[in-house]
Formats: C-alpha cells, sequence, structure tokens
C-alpha cells in the first residue's frame, strides 16, 4: 500500500508528464509486408517524360511502340531489393495522366490497362504496386496546353466543376480513388502527395479503410495519423551526406519511408538526360535507412518506353551482387540503438561512422560501417549488450575483439568493403542496468516507447530516478524521442532544429533530498540513437538529471526550448571480455617513477595509471606506416584543471591543458603529434591527471572541419537610409561536434572606409556545444551616403594545429530614393511564427518566406517599422504565387486588409501596392492569412506619402 501511494505522489510531483493520444494506426497487421522491407522502388513517369507528349494517345502510342513491359520494372526493382514500386504518373508535373481506361473524363488516360498489368506483374513476382496519387491542380497549364479538361468532368458529374479549383480537383481526384478501388483489388495502396481539403470533408481516408482495409496509405512530409506511412523527401544537408535518418523527423514505431532521387541531377522524372548515380551516396543512404528502421523508397526516371538511362541500370545491377551477402543484416532487421535495443550508432572512433541493424531480441546485432576508420579497429558503445563473437558477415571470418567500460572494439580489421563493411555481433543479451526502477515521470522507465515525458518547454527541465535503494550505478543511458532533425534546417520552407539535450547535470542522493554538487556536468551531442552519460563508479538511491538547454534554435519556434525523452536506463556495470586488449592501453605502457595503475570501472580495461607528477608513462612501440603528421588522443581523467605534457621520441614535451571532469569518467584531447615510419616512442607525465589509453590516427583529411553553427545578426539583405549609417552587428560561434577547436577568433572585417567598435572575441578552445559570442557596431564612411557593401563576419580557428574558418556576411545595400522604409521578409528583426525561410534565386535578398497563411501561427510581423510623420503611406509587397491567393495586411492590431493576387510560378516575384496608415515613429505590419493558404513573401517597403 505505501508503495503504491509512493507511486501516485511521483505521479502528481512530475508536472511534466505526457501520454501521446491514441494513434490506432501507427501500428497495424496489415503494414507487416512494410515492416518485413527495406525498399522500394519510385516511378515519376507521364505525358511530359522526355520527350514531352501533349496529346495523350500520342503518348500512349509511343509506350506501347517502344516495347514497355511492366516485368522489366518488377525485375529492376528486384535488383535494388525493392518489395514494392510507386508509380507516379497521375502527377501534376507529368500531365495528370492515368495509366488505366478510366470512365471518368477529366485528363489523360490510356487505353490500356498499364496499371493493371503492373499490378499483375508484381504479384507474379511478389513486388506490391502501390498508386502515386497528387492533390495539386496548380501545374495544369505549364507547358502551355490545359491537361485537365473542366468541361469534361463538369458534363460527366452534371454539375460545373472547375477542375483548376482545389476544391474541383479534390471533387475530380476522390472519384478517381474510388474508380482504382473498385478495379484494381490487388493494388497495395494509395501513395498521397499531401492532404485536399475536399478529401477530408468527404471521409475519404475513412471509406479507403472501409473498402480496403488491406491497403497502406502514405502521406508525403506529413504526419497524418491515419496513414500508414510519413514520408520524408529529398533530404540533405547532413554530416555526413549519406545519414538520411539525420533529418528525418517522425518517431518509431510510426513507419517511416525516406523518398530520394538515385540520379544525383536532374528532375524526378526523365528529363533527357543519362544523370550520374552516386553510388557511394546512394549506398550510404539504404544502409543508413536500414539502421533507422526507414524504408528507401529510390526514385528513378524511367524514359518512354519504360526502360532507365544506362547509369541507373548499371547501378541496379550493381546492387543486384552488392546486396544478397549482407541481406541478412538488413532484411528482418530493425534499426539498433533505438525501441528494439543494441549498440550505439552513429560516430565513432577516427572517423568512423555507421548504423546498426539487430534481429528480434537483440542478442544478433549487425554493426555496418559505412565510413570506415583512419585505423584498423572499431570502437562504440555496447549498450549493456556482453558480446560473444565477432565475424564479417561477407567471409564469416571471427575477428578479434575487446569489451570493457561500456564499449566494444572490433581489432586487426583489414578488410574493409568500400561502401558497408558489415559485422555480425553475437552476444549473450543486455546485461548490467538496474530494473524496478521508479521515476516522477513513469513513463521513462516503462519500457514503451509508444509514451514519454516531455517537458512542455519547461527549461532547465528535472527528472528524478528512484532505485529503490542505495545502489552501485556507473552510467545513464538515455533514449531521447526521435521526432526532431539532429540539425537546423529548413523543410519546404518549414524551419526544423533539433530538440535533444545539449547541456545537462547530473546530482545524486540518499535520500532524495540532500543532493549537493553535481557529480556530472557536460554536453550530450545532437545524435540519434541511445546516448550515454558515464558517472564513475556511485553509490546512490536517487538520480536527478537536470537538461539546462536544448539544441534548437528560436528559429524553429516547434522546436526550440521542446525537450521528449523516451526512456533512462541506470547501468551498474559493463561487460568485460576475457581476450585481447584494446590498442596502447596506458596500463601496458612502461611505468617509471611512481607511475601505478589504479583501478577505474569507467576506463578501457578496468584500469588507469596515475602517479604521474613525477612519474612517467612510456609507449615505446606506436608504429606507423609512414612519416608525418598523425592525431595523438588522449583518454585521461581529471578533476581539476591540470595539463599533461607529451614527448615524441625525445623531443622536448608539449604541454597540453586539461579540463577538469569527472574524476573517474575518461575524456579525451588530442594533438598532432610528428612521427616517423615505424615504431615510436611517447612519453607522457602529468600533475594531477590519470591517463586511461591513447590512439594514434592519421590526420583527418584537410577539408574535414568539426561542425559548427555561426549565427549572425541582423540576418537578410539590410536596406539602409541616406547619409552615414551604423549597423550592430552580433554574432555566435558554436561547436556542434565532439570535437576540439583551438586558439577561436571572432571577429568582422570592415569594408574600406568603415569602423569597427568592438573588440574580437577569444577563446584558448571550444569543446562539444560551447559558445563564443561577440556584439560590435560598424560605421559607413562619414560625408556620403551608404555604398553596397558586404561585411563578413569570420570565426577563425585551428583543428590540429591546422588553420580553418566559417564565416557569414551582412549585406548591405542603400535604400531606393523613393522608399523612406524597406525590409526582407527574411530578415531576422522579424516573427515568422511557424512559417519558414526558403531560397529564391530572383527574389531581391536572395531569400523569401514560404508557408504563410492557412492558421493563425503562421505570419510574418514587421516590428519597428519606423517613419517619419504619421499619415498614409503605400506599402509595397513584393510576393511569388501560383495562381490565385490572398493575404491579410494588419497595421498596429487593427482590421485586417485582404489583398488577392494572383500569379504564374512561383521563382517570379510580383508587388502590389496597398495604402496603409501610419503613426509617426514606430508600427507594426503583420502578413497573413487564417484561413487560407497566402502568397510567399519577399519584402515590404513604403512609399511616400
Amino acid at each position: 500500500m505505501r508503495s503504491r501511494a509512493l507511486a501516485v505522489i511521483l505521479v502528481l510531483l512530475s508536472g511534466l508528464l505526457w501520454a501521446p493520444p491514441a494513434l490506432a494506426e501507427a501500428e497495424h497487421p496489415r503494414q507487416k509486408w512494410m515492416r518485413d522491407s527495406t525498399a522500394g522502388l519510385f516511378l515519376h513517369w507521364g505525358m511530359f517524360t522526355a520527350p514531352r507528349h501533349l496529346d495523350c494517345a500520342a503518348w500512349e502510342r509511343d509506350v506501347t511502340g517502344g516495347g514497355w513491359t511492366a516485368g522489366y520494372w518488377v525485375d529492376e526493382a528486384r535488383k535494388l531489393g525493392a518489395s514494392y514500386i510507386v508509380l507516379a504518373t497521375f502527377h501534376s508535373r507529368l500531365g495528370y495522366a492515368r495509366p488505366w481506361p478510366s470512365k471518368i473524363p477529366g485528363s489523360c488516360a490510356t487505353e490500356r490497362d498499364l496499371l493493371g498489368e503492373l499490378v499483375a506483374a508484381g504479384k507474379a513476382k511478389g513486388v506490391r504496386i502501390i498508386l502515386y496519387m497528387t492533390d495539386d491542380p496548380q501545374w495544369h497549364s505549364e507547358q502551355g496546353v490545359q491537361t485537365l479538361d473542366s468541361a469534361a468532368y463538369s458534363a460527366y458529374k452534371g454539375r460545373q466543376v472547375d477542375l483548376t479549383t482545389r476544391d474541383g480537383f479534390g471533387m475530380y481526384s476522390y472519384d478517381l480513388f474510388f474508380e482504382v478501388m473498385e478495379n484494381y483489388a490487388d493494388l497495395a495502396g494509395f501513395w498521397i502527395d499531401n492532404d485536399n481539403a475536399y478529401w477530408e470533408r468527404n471521409r475519404l481516408y475513412e471509406q479507403i479503410r472501409e473498402r480496403r482495409p488491406s491497403w497502406l496509405l502514405s502521406n508525403n512530409n506529413e504526419d497524418t495519423p491515419i496513414m500508414d506511412t510519413v514520408s520524408n523527401e529529398q533530404k540533405t544537408g547532413m554530416t555526413p551526406s549519406y545519414d538520411y535518418p539525420q533529418a528525418a523527423w517522425t518517431p518509431m514505431p510510426r513507419l517511416v519511408e525516406a523518398d530520394y532521387k538515385l540520379p544525383t541531377t536532374g528532375q524526378w522524372w526523365y528529363d533527357g538526360g543519362d544523370h550520374p548515380v552516386d553510388t557511394r551516396l546512394s549506398t550510404g543512404r539504404y544502409i543508413t535507412n536500414a539502421g533507422s528502421s526507414m524504408k528507401s523508397l529510390m526514385a528513378e526516371t524511367p524514359m518512354v518506353n519504360g526502360r532507365f538511362p544506362p547509369q541507373q541500370e548499371a547501378f541496379n545491377d550493381f546492387m543486384a551482387g552488392w546486396v544478397p551477402p549482407i541481406r541478412s543484416s538488413l532484411y528482418g532487421t530493425e534499426g539498433g540503438g533505438y525501441m528494439y535495443g543494441g549498440l550505439q550508432p552513429g560516430f565513432w572512433n577516427d572517423g568512423a561512422h555507421g548504423v546498426v541493424t539487430v534481429e528480434p531480441g537483440a542478442r544478433t546485432q549487425y554493426v555496418h560501417v559505412v565510413t570506415r576508420p583512419r585505423t584498423d579497429h572499431v570502437r562504440l558503445r555496447d549498450n549493456g549488450y556482453w558480446v560473444t563473437r565477432v565475424s564479417d558477415l561477407r567471409t564469416g571470418e571471427s575477428l578479434r575483439f575487446h569489451q570493457s567500460a561500456g564499449h566494444l572494439t572490433i581489432l586487426g580489421i583489414t578488410d574493409w568493403d568500400p561502401y558497408d563493411t558489415v559485422f555480425k555481433v553475437e552476444t549473450a543479451g543486455q546485461r548490467f542496468y538496474h530494473d524496478k526502477i521508479r521515476a516522477t515521470a513513469p513513463e521513462l522507465v516503462d519500457g514503451d516507447f509508444s509514451t514519454y515525458w516531455d517537458n512542455k518547454g519547461q527549461l532547465p527541465a528535472s527528472t528524478t530516478l528512484d532505485l529503490g535503494r542505495r545502489r552501485v550505478l556507473t552510467s545513464l543511458a538515455v533514449n531521447q524521442r526521435e521526432w526532431s532533425p539532429t540539425y537546423a534546417r529548413e523543410s519546404f520552407g518549414r524551419p526544423e532544429d533539433s530538440a535533444r539535450i545539449k547541456d545537462y547535470r547530473v546530482f545524486l542522493s540518499s535520500d532524495g533530498k540532500d543532493w549537493g554538487s553535481p557529480v556530472r556536468t557536460g554536453a550530450l551531442p545532437s545524435a540519434r540513437g541511445v546516448r550515454f552519460i558515464d558517472l564513475g563508479e556511485q553509490k546512490a538511491r536517487y538520480v536527478k538529471l537536470e537538461v539546462l538547454n536544448t539544441w534548437g534554435g528560436p528559429q524553429a519556434p516547434r522546436y526550440h526550448r521542446q525537450l521528449q525523452i523516451d526512456e533512462i536506463k541506470v547501468a551498474y556495470a559493463h561487460p568485460f571480455s576475457a581476450g585481447p586488449a584494446a590498442p596502447l592501453e596506458a596500463e601496458h605502457a612502461d611505468r617509471a617513477r611512481g607511475a601505478r595503475p589504479d583501478l577505474c570501472r569507467t576506463c578501457s580495461g578496468h584500469v588507469r595509471v596515475t602517479g604521474l607528477r613525477h612519474g612517467t608513462l612510456t609507449f615505446d612501440d606506436v608504429t606507423v606506416p609512414e612519416d608525418g603528421t598523425y592525431r595523438l588522443r588522449l583518454d585521461h581523467t581529471s578533476g581539476t584543471d591540470t595539463s599533461v605534457k607529451v614527448a615524441v621520441n625525445g623531443a622536448a614535451a608539449i604541454e597540453v591543458p586539461v579540463k577538469a571532469d569527472a574524476k573517474d569518467v575518461p575524456v579525451s584531447t588530442a594533438l598532432a603529434v610528428p612521427l616517423k615510419k615505424g615504431a615510436n616512442t611517447i612519453v607522457l607525465s602529468a600533475s594531477a591527471a590519470g591517463i586511461d589509453r591513447i590512439g594514434v590516427a592519421p590526420l583527418p583529411p584537410a577539408s574535414q572541419v568539426p561542425t559548427t553553427t555561426l549565427t549572425v545578426e541582423p540576418g537578410g539583405l539590410q536596406w539602409a537610409g541616406p547619409g552615414q549609417q551604423a549597423i550592430k552587428v552580433s554574432a555566435t560561434l558554436r561547436l556542434d561536434a565532439d570535437d576540439q577547436l583551438d586558439q577561436v577568433r571572432l571577429a568582422p572585417t570592415a569594408p574600406q572606409g568603415w569602423t569597427v567598435q568592438g573588440d574580437p572575441a577569444t577563446a584558448a578552445t571550444l569543446r562539444l556545444g560551447q559558445t563564443l559570442s561577440a556584439t560590435w557596431t560598424l560605421t559607413s564612411p562619414p560625408g556620403r551616403d551608404i555604398t553596397p557593401a558586404d561585411i563578413p563576419i569570420t570565426a577563425a580557428f585551428q583543428v590540429l594545429g591546422r588553420p580553418a574558418q566559417t564565416s557569414k556576411q551582412v549585406r548591405v545595400r542603400p535604400r531606393p530614393a523613393d522608399r523612406v522604409w524597406m525590409r526582407e521578409a527574411e530578415d531576422s528583426a522579424n516573427r515568422l511564427g511557424s512559417a519558414g525561410i526558403t531560397g529564391c534565386g530572383p527574389c531581391s535578398g536572395g531569400q523569401k518566406v514560404r508557408n504563410l497563411g492557412g492558421g493563425p501561427d503562421a505570419y510574418v510581423l514587421f516590428e519597428n517599422v519606423g517613419v517619419p510623420s504619421a499619415g498614409t503611406y503605400t506599402l509595397f509587397a513584393d510576393y511569388t504565387v501560383n495562381g490565385p491567393r490572398s493575404f491579410f495586411v494588419t497595421v498596429n492590431g487593427g482590421t485586417p486588409v485582404e489583398v488577392q493576387v494572383d500569379g504564374v510560378g512561383n521563382n517570379t516575384p510580383y508587388t502590389t501596392r496597398v495604402p496603409v496608415t501610419l503613426g509617426a515613429g514606430q508600427n507594426t505590419i503583420k502578413i497573413h492569412n487564417d484561413t487560407g493558404s497566402a502568397p510567399d513573401l519577399d519584402r515590404l517597403s513604403l512609399g511616400r506619402p
């Protein structure tokens, strides 16, 4: 009874609990075939496939005359390991063609039943067919001809219907859904390119469920609850570029696709070119998607006759031979390091990167090394799995390994695949995690990834774990909810960022009241999969994790200050192997003058070497293949700020600063050292640090610079008035990688004649998550109007002794003489709500604001709009739009004024004029549309009254 009462109290105390609404379609038996698959083939093919056809019958004649066969597509899909094909012919940019003999007029329909032939051919060979459906009529006359026949469809319906409107097109396509459901029972479902209000009002999806309950529904770039699948389209900007899941925002167990083009250039459809396929990028995406339980929906571009261009055929042939030897690691497996268990994916030692896949139960796992390390071994976190055997999946050869301190090291690797070296890791299961833990947020310890803790925007935020009694603990394993990308990006104009832990503190207590000082402070990388906080060997009953801040920035309101955590486990020990030692362990080096081994449960081999104030530690067989400069990594422990002295081959010692951390937790510091071919000697001494191990590897390529974020304000093109002008500029550099920058300097470079007030910001080092900030005032030359200027703000630093830098510009232009005020929509001085910034080459500043309207939170608010006197001004709004839309102008919170506009294409700027009444001094202007989609906004300016 007491324990039950305590549980109730803990629930009441949490204040941060979150139980998600039931999503009936998140997991369903009809999804099994897709969950068991690894990949699909996406085909964009229609009337406007090159050479473009403007007549439906002529296109069909050339399809048949060219020898199109459904079996070819099915066979090519099988080469890719694809279990399904998505056919996108009823596509807005391909003429809205229907590859079946439709009885519903309105757009191109073939007499030959191409869809039926494809469904039958796929069924014969175990490849399912899904039909793509668009909701978008806006491209109906893109090629200079009308591809939607409103008159014919109106006659069919017995009422006037305009197919070029979203509602009219929604009615037309709604009818097509039912025609397809009636005639193609063996179809596997629909792939829907965004929702249409007509469909939703008329319960289209619910009726599909009723009529075809085994069919799947997929939505592109939207997480619609009734859908089975969420598809993430053409993501880029990741590091490494192939790690597609870094850009995904849908957590397991949701069924997720990554849909992307295999040709690295050109359109989604055949445009007449034989575009290259980047094998490295494409295989990397294939593997990393499997490592996150995401399905690779690979787009190829069939020609009119259905054949693929030669370079795509060649890639398919390559995959037909490359995948089978590692098939067991990709089929019937799930992504490792997430809800299904497994070792930690992501960045490993010495530049290595990869993912993990697991068989059901995770006793058998597969380590996929997509980027090999610069050494002959791979070291990754073991997540408590006791490893019994490691082998090369392709050859079956057993490999030596070492396991201790929460890490698995696979040793002596010589046979590397250029795209994915796969190691089969057999285990005795997961060990050494405490059970029966209670928490202020019970979702964190219930083992259920469908529930999670939500901080509801509160930072700092903390949660407390109760081990039941005073126990030993060594680390926390944290699975954050994978509902955000790992880096700041834009997705179709929507700002996104990482809602993950950045800076944290961990406190321990025996009574839950007296917490004392934190036993560990630090930062977690913004990365997918399980993350670890090592604590050393501690004893306590209560553990409090306090999150000070997260990685997401204010430019992405949905993710800013937000945090969701699925599970936290508490380890009390780590698996240990009796096999070979890891390379260059301190305890196996020569010790002299008081240096001694010291037990350290979180150190590699469970031993470190201390007593180095007067003693020395000598590694006398550090072997490298050739003369050169190498990266030397020191794994050390220290509870105070200190230093380590490093002497190489008898040269004068280098003093390396070491920052204080948990005294029993190893952390790393790296430096560049010269080594000669063959054996080298490295001697270490330290006033207060212990040495766990060292590592030696070639330097990374000079082009490989740790990922940083440089934020500069003002952002966006700046329009300056007449005369001398002063601009306040602020900048912040953040290190996003688990690495180190040295000799950091942040400063502007003033154009000729300009002056800078304020000093450069400097730092000796920056580590993960740390920032460097400064503010300056830049003043243009006196006695004349400002001239165009691009002012670089540069962060210069050293990485392993080599110079590197990153830079952003503040762009300043003179305001036109007939304007009293002018500002870009993307200017950092504006508030965007849930709208986002996207590139626009023809726009005035090279950018615009997209996704305006459709709700009250998607707006642009221009604050501090200064005018010299009260009166009526002309507001010039520069925008892009494809088809008729409207926006509202609200001045100083007054009555909104609707402005209706029209245009063709989203990359052609137009200008409209609106009279507005302003007060003297500062005003606000809000551009919005609370109910309908608005045009994209480029810029606002004011003409004289």
